[in-house]
């Protein structure tokens, strides 16, 4: 019996078996850790109303406050240790090398179940592609040349690992059914913006990673827009939304995208993020001409306050998951 028991010490029989997915925290929970309960309740009215929270949006104290927040997230991010290593200390460099500590794991997990190195060398280019506005994500940029029965494989394992978001291209937005998607095209997101920011400047020091200067300067830039998009994919998929965008011809003939597509109540819905916007979104307005008898509600995220826009919904990338 001594043996017995020995061998079957702190093994789970199926019965006391129970899985749970494990993810990172999300903008909410992580206003809740600093304790800042009453954020996401008030930011629920102020949507519902479609109300802004003060014009201007700079001289609004509850939006910088809010604001000032949701920038600290997408520097932390939602990984447990790297909170809790920024709640102990209050030091973003604390946290980011916890961070890397985490994506060290990640790449050597990768490495275990493939010895090729292409899908870590997929991961590590995420940031890059996104950043880079590549409409699709390219695995022969990221990792060179991969065989066709090989990939499928790779690319398994990544949205297996939960460590990459994918997001589908869809094929024809259609109302009312689940997008149909092109599985040779597809665009891919760190599952933690804080994660992002870190694997954006792999290999080089904290005090080198640009990102951190940016979003602590408060300021929108161009170049915060990759980080920007994967936290909206972060947001919505934590909200249980699969993962779509849209690639298209404009008038013109020229290529257009919309970054993310939602289906709410019979009707498509569009989703921009565009930080740096200086008046609309041509590729928004040019979707909404397009499928005008499907169009619901249409979504900017943008850095600036909450308001209507002929038919278009314009606001703050932190209410993301409220949409």
């Amino acid at each position: 019996m001594a043996c017995i028991h020995s061998n079957v010490k702190d093994i789970l029989i199926p019965s006391e078996e129970e899985e749970l997915e494990m993810r990172p925290m999300d903008f909410e929970e992580f206003c809740w850790a600093l304790g800042r309960d009453g954020d996401f309740p008030l930011m629920r009215r102020l949507l519902d109303k479609a109300k802004p929270f003060g014009a201007p949006a700079s001289g609004s104290a509850l939006h910088r406050g809010i604001a000032g927040i949701f920038r600290l997230y997408l520097m932390v991010g939602g990984m447990p240790g790297a909170v809790d290593a920024y709640l102990r200390t209050r030091d973003l460099e604390s946290a980011d090398r916890a961070k890397r500590g985490i994506l060290s794991l990640i790449m050597q997990d990768f490495d275990r179940h493939d010895p090729s190195g292409a899908a870590k060398a997929i991961f590590k280019a995420i940031p890059e592609q996104v950043a880079g506005g590549h409409r699709c994500f390219s695995i022969t940029a990221a990792a060179g040349r991969i065989p066709k029965g090989k990939a499928g494989g790779i690319m398994e394992l990544l949205r297996e690992s939960k460590a990459a978001l994918t997001a589908w291209c869809a094929l024809d937005p259609i109302t009312g059914l689940q997008f149909l998607p092109d599985l040779n095209a597809f665009r891919l997101f760190v599952c933690d913006t804080g994660l992002f920011i870190t694997l954006a400047h792999w290999g080089r020091p904290f005090a080198e990673n640009k990102l951190y200067t940016l979003l602590s300067g408060g300021a929108p830039s161009a170049d915060l827009q990759g980080a920007c998009e994967n936290a909206a994919a972060q947001m919505l998929a934590a909200s249980g939304n699969r993962l779509f965008f849209y690639a298209f011809k404009a008038p013109g003939g020229h290529l257009q995208a919309i970054d993310f597509l939602l289906s709410r109540g019979g009707g498509i819905c569009p989703v921009e993020v565009k930080i740096d916007l200086r008046g609309r979104s041509k590729s928004m307005d040019d979707f909404r001409l397009k499928f005008k008898r499907r169009i619901g509600q249409s979504f900017l995220l943008r850095d600036g306050d909450l308001a209507r826009e002929k038919g278009l919904l314009a606001i703050p990338l932190f209410m993301a998951p409220l949409i």
